[in-house]
């Protein structure tokens, strides 16, 4: 379909027709971009690289097109709050995406492709040095982006605003004060009382993966409209929400990484799933923002998936599939809020997690304004850990290696992290208030109440608005950070006996 102008085309029908085509393209980069990461043989890189940048050129020029303005701008909306809020929305991203040249665009794309066989490659080598040169070019070329766009208070505030729109440096810099000033008080504390106990089980692949659907299933994710996979790094991508591919990493060592993995990545799933099919073509049926997308799966992975209902639930799955495994629910329960300093982020406990976001935002914010050059970065990492998280990586692979984000160009991403978590407090202390029956419900295997309670406050409202009016609208002026710290003293501060 290509939007062009007839005599009974209005400028709504346009607008849609444009919006569609941008929809396409964009679901379509998913796509080939989660074959990357899935089945596509090492020897589709380059070839990979290139469909990757002129797919990302095509649907820059058709955003930056000035028919496709002129179109949004002569849409009739007549108080429709639909094509009013997609054609706002539409006038921003144009906007935005006219400051950046199209071969711009294009080389970024090709980078970040390119980046993730680096990435790969580094990994396998466990050595920095070999993806550095990628790194250094994706970090040049983020700069150059910046740059286009003029002016902010801070040159990070405009990778912000293509994952968290409003969001700014200078919010975010107290916000992570407060947080972190309150988190080191309380694992010190963790930190002085008997450790609670690990799961140091081997526990089989295939196992994992049965038990991995049966999860899914349960929490209501459809895989008549969707599909699990593996992945050296869980992610989620969403063409639509009749399609949308989940993956995560096995390890037969490390049965609770895996399954909170599965939760994570099915929270995003379920959002995927959830948002409003009527508002196809408008630009609206997407997720108002990456911090409410992590709040999603955040959600599931710690208020719900460490809950005691939920381990008294799961205890029994478990050790159906597993007989000899024999775990309880209480032990369940305490292994899965177990609290220690640790240098993987996305094996992180949750009390320590944000910890590994602090790292992450810091080093971004030093690369961005050059007080930090890429070659000092597998060194000023190290350095980080050892006095934020209280760790010191031992090889890049534990270290600087350990996340794909910054392979694929995602600077300004990781903020979102801690952004979810401080919603999905909230998100759950509202619902707990809501649905009194909750955790009875939970504790039996019906998850149905809460995504019920996520459908109706998050997901149908697609990206109508941003991600801050529908936090509010869902739970008021609560106050995240202390819902956040609440939910922690309760589960973990309990079991350690703190709280």
């Amino acid at each position: 379909m290509t939007a062009q102008q007839s005599t009974n085309d209005t400028p709504w029908d346009l607008f849609t027709h444009r919006i569609a085509e941008i929809e396409a393209l964009t679901s379509t980069l998913g796509l080939v971009e989660w074959d990357q990461q899935t089945y596509m043989p090492q020897g589709g890189a380059d070839n990979r690289a290139q469909q990757i940048g002129t797919l990302s050129a095509i649907l820059h020029e058709k955003t930056t097109d000035p028919r496709s303005l002129e179109w949004a701008e002569s849409v009739d909306s007549d108080g429709d709050p639909v094509r009013m809020a997609a054609v706002k929305k539409f006038i921003r991203i144009h906007q935005r995406a006219n400051r950046v040249p199209t071969e711009l665009v294009a080389r970024f794309a090709q980078a970040g492709a390119n980046g993730f066989v680096a990435w790969n490659k580094a990994r396998e080598a466990n050595d920095f040095a070999v993806f550095q040169p990628a790194m250094t070019e994706i970090v040049t070329l983020v700069r150059e982006i910046i740059a286009c766009h003029g002016h902010a208070e801070h040159p990070y505030d405009h990778l912000l605003e293509d994952y968290d729109p409003g969001s700014t440096t200078a919010q975010l810099k107290p916000l992570f004060e407060r947080l972190a000033g309150e988190l080191t008080p309380f694992v010190e504390e963790i930190g002085q009382r008997p450790q609670l106990p690990k799961l140091n089980v081997e526990l089989s692949v295939e196992g994992q993966q049965r038990i991995s659907k049966t999860i899914l299933q349960t929490m209501g994710f459809r895989l008549d409209r969707g599909r699990l996979d593996s992945s050296v790094h869980p992610f989620t991508v969403g063409m639509a929400p009749d399609d949308v591919r989940l993956t995560t990493h096995y390890d037969p060592n490390d049965l609770l990484g895996v399954l909170g993995g599965t939760i994570h990545e099915g929270g995003h799933g379920l959002y995927e799933q959830g948002l409003p099919t009527a508002w196809a073509k408008t630009g609206l049926m997407e997720a108002a923002g990456m911090g409410i997308h992590e709040s999603q799966s955040r959600f599931w992975e710690n208020f719900i998936g460490r809950s005691l209902p939920f381990c008294e639930w799961l205890a029994p799955v478990l050790t159906q599939e597993w007989p000899k495994l024999r775990i309880t629910p209480h032990h369940l329960y305490q292994v899965s809020n177990r609290v220690e300093p640790s240098l993987v982020r996305v094996k992180a406990d949750e009390a320590t997690y944000n910890l590994h976001i602090i790292v992450r935002f810091q080093l971004e914010l030093a690369l961005v304004t050059g007080d930090l050059r890429v070659s000092e970065l597998s060194d000023a990492w190290n350095e980080a850990y050892a006095k934020i998280v209280t760790v010191r990586p031992q090889s890049d692979l534990e270290g600087v290696l350990q996340d794909v984000h910054w392979s694929g160009g995602l600077l300004g991403y990781f903020p979102s992290y801690t952004i979810g978590n401080l919603y999905a407090a909230s998100f759950g202390k509202q619902m707990e208030e809501d649905l009194p029956n909750l955790w009875a419900k939970v504790s039996n295997g019906e998850f149905s109440g809460a995504l019920d309670w996520l459908r109706n406050k998050v997901h149908k409202h697609g990206h109508i608005t941003d991600a801050p009016a529908i936090f509010k609208a869902a739970v008021g002026d609560r106050d995240p950070v202390a819902d956040f710290m609440d939910n922690l003293k309760k589960r973990q501060g309990a079991l350690y006996g703190i709280c």
